[in-house]
């Protein structure tokens, strides 16, 4: 039965995902809001509301290794996600078809963020202000610097929909809202999940839920592709990346015991380890020159593919 209520959560995740991209899309047409700034802040912001409520559930159950590696595993499972669509389209290569000024300070952002947790989380009882650990204050102090820094350029969007711009902002909030509250059915379940089959909390926290929580950014990747919205798909993962370090903030300010990557296992630093890996070859594959062979081209993403898959078995 617990499984049978995870998979149906997910399942209204993955509904509520495509009305998100669907109507992040109209709001895109409708707005003078570029494509990339869509995918970052908008669409990368609501996808990311699952990670935000399953964590915020982790620490009412007092699940601290459920909430962290909720937040970790999604981002490792967001860019798993994108180099593999980059691999099933790898004729198109398509990191040398987008503008690399938007992408690529929101990806440099994201690693050093992620080694920022690395850090704290191998460092033991590293410092902490009311309760809060050091690190989310760089955090914070770190997004808003490059949000300020971001330059959006104009850009001709084809307008396809019949919809006004108050229909695509009121859909959008409605299956934003949908998304948020199947969350706590998720990380309920999978918190059950972990009791009945023996496995860590750790692993079902970077890699079940995390998986299942990353779904609408699969979703919305998918669609962006199918479009051949390519900046879109990339700012959806990358903006949603470093939300969800922001949503570790939120978690951490609501976990009253004390800063929570004190009380979370080391086993999620080989998580963020592996992000940290994994981020570091999206960079790479976004800043390096064109590629004709599509074998070179492809590498980034393969490896990227691999790495997943072998630190899944190892931490099996």
């Amino acid at each position: 039965m617990t499984f049978i209520v995870f998979f149906l959560a997910a399942t209204i995740v993955i509904f509520a995902a495509i009305q998100l991209n669907k109507y992040g899309d109209v709001i895109n047409q409708k707005s003078t809001l570029s494509g990339a700034m869509i995918g970052t802040f908008l669409i990368g912001g609501a996808t990311s509301l699952p990670e935000l409520t399953t964590s915020l559930t982790a620490v009412y159950i007092d699940n601290a290794d459920i909430a962290v590696g909720n937040m970790l595993g999604s981002n490792v499972f967001n860019v798993l996600i994108l180099m593999t669509f980059d691999f099933i389209y790898r004729k198109k290569r398509v990191f040398n078809t987008v503008e690399q000024s938007t992408h690529l300070p929101i990806g440099k952002t994201g690693f050093v963020t992620t080694a920022l947790l690395v850090i704290a989380i191998l460092w033991d009882n590293s410092p902490s202000f009311f309760h809060i650990g050091f690190e989310m204050y760089l955090l914070i102090i770190l997004y808003l610097f490059v949000v300020k820094k971001l330059d959006y350029g104009e850009e001709d969007i084809e307008v396809t929909s019949d919809l006004t711009l108050k229909q695509g902002v009121i859909r959008f909030i409605f299956a934003a809202i949908v998304v948020f509250l199947a969350g706590s059915t998720l990380t309920i379940s999978g918190d059950k999940i972990a009791e009945q089959t023996g496995m860590n909390s750790s692993f079902v926290g970077s890699f079940l839920i995390a998986a299942a929580t990353s779904l609408p950014e699969l979703v919305t990747v998918l669609a962006a592709f199918q479009m051949a919205k390519y900046s879109l798909a990339i700012g959806a993962i990358l903006g949603s990346n470093l939300y969800n370090l922001q949503l570790l903030v939120i978690t951490d300010i609501f976990h009253q015991k004390g800063a929570i990557l004190n009380m979370t296992s080391l086993s999620n630093a080989m998580t963020a380890l592996l992000g940290l890996m994994m981020i570091f070859l999206t960079i790479y594959a976004l800043q390096r020159p064109l590629v004709k062979n599509v074998f070179i081209y492809a590498l980034p993403s393969a490896t990227t593919i691999v790495l997943y898959f072998i630190a899944t078995y190892i931490m099996f």
